[in-house]
């Protein structure tokens, strides 16, 4: 029976995605990859290279995901805030992976994280041009805030997210993010 490439490298990705998500870059081990994925070791060195560069697969996968899933309109900051609260709700993984990524690779750069983050800025720098965003926080720190305040209630204590309703924290981000942008 023929090897299909494709639905191997998929079953891989997804795999290595849940591996590193919980163990992240340092704690995942490819003999778990393989197993979860039904296939032999050796198949993540032939299509990866490596576990580094596995996690970039991942990575940027995942990023590509997100950047779909959550479409960056800088004309509505308040209610992009809403969609990414509404995304890491949804998908846990994301800024599970994010955390990694940051914890084990500070120093890294990854691709797919600057051409996103290249695209974002443009879109904020030209809506600050166009006066459609006020222009007291440079793009770069706008964009850091824009990130950080959707993501505060999953990275907190979980006895303060869980002292209130969902519907109460997104509201939270998205007057936090109206009242950063006045």
């Amino acid at each position: 029976m023929a090897r299909d490439a494709h639905a191997t490298r998929q079953r891989l990705l997804e795999a290595a995605t849940a591996e590193f998500a919980e163990h992240g870059i340092a704690g995942a081990r490819v003999d778990r990859v393989a197993a979860a994925a039904g296939c032999n070791k050796a198949l993540i060195y032939s299509y990866f290279g490596n576990k580094d560069d596995l996690f970039e697969a991942v990575f940027a996968r995942s990023i590509a995901e997100f950047y779909e899933l959550v479409p960056f309109d800088a004309g509505d900051l308040p209610a992009y805030a809403g969609r990414l609260f509404d995304h890491y709700e949804a998908h846990p993984v994301t800024l599970r992976l994010s955390t990694w990524y940051r914890l084990e690779r500070g120093n890294g750069v990854l691709p797919a994280v600057s051409a996103v983050n290249n695209v974002r800025l443009e879109r904020l720098r030209q809506a600050q041009v166009d006066g459609a965003v006020a222009t007291h926080f440079d793009p770069v720190q706008l964009l850091v805030l824009l990130q950080a305040i959707p993501a505060a209630w999953a990275t907190t204590n979980p006895e303060l997210a869980d002292a209130s309703t969902r519907e109460f924290r997104r509201r939270t981000v998205v007057d936090a993010v109206k009242k950063l942008l006045a």
